[in-house]
């Protein structure tokens, strides 16, 4: 692997949620996964092309960083 292959796999740490997202022109969709790749939301959730779907979509991190006890996003 190169350099920054390996500083990429080095963020990701027990406190990192890495989230998904599929943009589309009018709905979004994103998905959230802990460090092991472990799915925590139970599916897609969408969001629209909006201020207010961006504003769904930030508080949605933000509720599930707080249920699992997370402190990054990736």
């Amino acid at each position: 692997m190169n350099f920054t292959q390996n500083k990429k796999i080095r963020q990701v740490t027990e406190k990192t949620m890495v989230v998904g997202i599929d943009v589309g022109s009018e709905k979004h969709y994103f998905r959230a996964f802990d460090w092991r790749g472990i799915e925590l939301t139970k599916k897609p959730f969408c969001f629209g092309n909006s201020i207010e779907g961006f504003r769904t979509f930030y508080n949605e991190i933000g509720l599930l960083m707080d249920r699992f006890h997370l402190s990054e996003t990736l």
